[in-house]
């Protein structure tokens, strides 16, 4: 994906979501550590990924990235 369009936030969250919803878990992972700037609705996305998935316990390595990033949790993500 070019690098304009994966510093988008709505279209990186929208290619990440497609990512896990078709359970290409690693190529989701790996577009999210290719995006530069990320908010809490990326981490959102990706941490219900892993729910979708069955990797739940992921979710907390990635609770602690944002915690060490100073990233607040929305209630929508």
């Amino acid at each position: 994906m070019p690098e304009n369009y994966r510093n988008n936030n709505i279209t990186s969250t929208s290619a990440i979501d497609m990512l896990m919803k078709f359970g290409d878990v690693e190529s989701a992972e790996r577009f999210f550590r290719s995006i530069k700037a990320k908010g809490a609705d990326i981490y959102g996305v990706l941490m219900n990924g892993y729910n979708l998935n069955g990797e739940s316990w992921k979710c907390f390595k990635i609770f602690e990235e944002m915690k060490e990033k100073d990233i607040i949790p929305d209630e929508i993500g």
